[in-house]
């Protein structure tokens, strides 16, 4: 077989009209309670991605471990990327329902472990443990939906599963608020828990059937199944990933300078991980941890680009948005939370409506491009918050920002689903879930960077009695801030205030850049009518084959 043809040609997999033979699907009370239970699930992993971010000024204050807020986020976000293609992998050779429960097992572990932590590297480690978990969640509800309803019908519930899931990306600093001011910050934790049990209770209780025909489980199937997971690929990601995190990790505290050997070497370790894995992937081919016949398709990676993007964007706010009005405004954790609302109901509402007018349109991108443009202008707006910013604009500015990234926020997995084959669901989610992670995985500690850099050249310039690493050390919450100017000293309090303000305001000047990046991905993403075309004689809904030898159609 030449190059070329290897290129364009998907491994072999069932076919669509494999997938659609005679299949029982599930309608009904039996439907409607599997897609709570995935919902429920797919909510708890879309929350804790942002439930942390009015909690983290309580626990960088009890922890005294400002420096580690990056991980906190980063560990939870980089494991579940690392995982994330593999994950696909499991749900195309191994039964759905036991691979799926036993992601949210590993989720549920590590939000113990988080909820028990006495230190900051056991809550980090935790993190880690339930990111492990998260990255085959998304993807395997996802994949469940696909077996359980027939394809023309599965965008819909597809998008009632993100779209209610993705609830708990807007709502979580809020959530996170309540629970650490009312309770403690270890209920953003524990909350998983007694709702993931029931989730996963239901879901054994219930058959669900497969998207495509198994093998049944077997050493001989593991066997078969092994070449095909690209360990060699996952073993040398991970530690490149991890050295590069560290880096940024060390070199943005006082521990370490940029141009010590550790961080150095760090970072030159990094680098030659990523040369080798990228030379490995290559030689894998359509066998590698990231398959090529994929990543070649325009579509595919420019919808991995954006959605890298805007989750950075969404993530990274949903943590330091709360840290301004905390640390800045002097704000309690729940007031925090209330006061992000804004953006959570401008991202809210314009998730909708821009999920009904493709339904009406059919056309996705642009949406996708209004999406780039409209959040850069929000975070550039959100640069200019400093302590007398006034509630009308903090308002206003947020709102703004809440409506760039609610138009875009489907608009990826849109186009992603309707670039593949139904066989191909499961990978191609994955790997764009693994993009999105792995991005706000490193967007999180270069964010973490900026902030520490900017405050300890900050502090001595605008509050020369403060000592910069008493600020890291002190935290971000609302009483910790203000404890460390002595009682009476307003210049000095104001001084700490606005060297707060600038280091947000870099953070938000790095997302400006990231949300142009994803405006300019958006137009990649392919000029496509994903509406359903209907038969005028019949009235049934024509499902059109999207793939010729592994090709889009139409695609040169």
């Amino acid at each position: 077989m030449s190059e070329e043809t290897q290129a364009t040609t998907a491994p072999s997999s069932p076919t669509y009209n494999e997938r659609a033979q005679e299949h029982d699907y599930l309608t009904g009370l039996k439907l409607f309670v599997i897609l709570g239970s995935l919902t429920l699930v797919t909510f708890l992993v879309l929350l804790d991605t942002s439930i942390m971010g009015t909690a983290i000024p309580r626990i960088t204050t009890e922890f005294h471990s400002l420096s580690d807020v990056g991980w906190y986020v980063g560990a939870y976000t980089l494991a579940s990327a690392t995982l994330q293609p593999l994950s696909g992998k499991f749900y195309t050779h191994f039964n759905t329902k036991i691979i799926f429960l036993a992601f949210v097992f590993t989720f549920e572990l590590g939000s113990l472990v988080c909820g028990v932590a006495n230190s900051s590297a056991v809550l980090i480690v935790g993190r880690a443990i339930a990111g492990l978990g998260a990255a085959g969640i998304i993807n395997g509800a996802v994949t469940i939906l696909s077996g359980a309803v027939p394809r023309e019908k599965s965008p819909l519930y597809t998008g009632l599963l993100i779209g209610i899931a993705q609830m708990g990306i807007v709502l979580g600093p809020l959530l996170g608020g309540v629970l650490t001011e009312r309770a403690t910050w270890r209920w953003c934790f524990y909350i998983n828990i007694p709702i993931g049990c029931v989730a996963a209770f239901i879901l054994v209780m219930i058959r669900i059937p497969e998207v495509t025909k198994k093998a049944p489980f077997s050493i001989a199937l593991i066997r078969k199944v092994i070449p095909d997971l690209d360990l060699i690929g996952f073993a040398l990601f991970l530690p490149a990933a991890i050295m590069f995190l560290l880096a940024l990790q060390f070199g943005s505290g006082n521990s370490f300078s940029w141009n010590s050997g550790t961080v150095i070497g760090l970072f030159c370790g990094a680098g030659v991980l990523a040369i080798i894995f990228i030379l490995w992937e290559r030689r894998a081919g359509d066998k590698a941890m990231l398959p090529g016949y994929l990543l070649r398709r325009r579509v595919i990676w420019t919808s991995c680009v954006f959605a890298a993007c805007i989750m950075c964007c969404i993530i990274v706010a949903s943590n330091w948005v709360p840290t301004y009005f905390q640390a800045v405004k002097g704000n309690g954790p729940s007031m925090s939370g209330v006061h992000v609302l804004p953006s959570i109901l401008g991202q809210l509402l314009f998730v909708v409506v821009s999920g009904a007018a493709v339904s009406r349109m059919g056309y996705y991108l642009p949406w996708a491009l209004f999406s780039g443009i409209v959040t850069a202008i929000g975070n550039g707006l959100l640069s200019t918050f400093t302590a007398s910013t006034s509630v009308a604009t903090w308002i206003g500015y947020q709102i703004v920002l809440g409506v760039g990234r609610g138009g875009g926020l489907q608009m990826a997995m849109i186009a992603v689903q309707n670039a593949v084959l139904p066989s191909e669901y499961p990978v191609a989610i994955a790997n764009q879930i693994f993009f999105q992670n792995l991005g706000t995985s490193i967007a999180i500690v270069i964010c973490n960077t900026i902030f520490a850099q900017t405050l300890i050249s900050t502090i001595p310039r605008y509050a020369p009695s403060v000592s910069p690493q008493a600020a890291l050390e002190a935290g971000s919450g609302a009483g910790a801030v203000r404890a460390l100017v002595p009682a009476g000293h307003k210049d000095e309090l104001d001084g700490v205030l606005r060297a707060y303000s600038e280091s947000l305001r870099n953070v938000f000047y790095f997302l400006v850049g990231i949300a142009s990046l994803m405006a300019v991905a958006s137009l990649g993403m392919g000029w496509k009518d994903v509406s359903k075309k209907v038969d005028k004689k019949t009235g049934d809904v024509v499902i059109e084959e999207k793939l010729v030898q592994g090709k889009e159609v139409g695609e040169a």
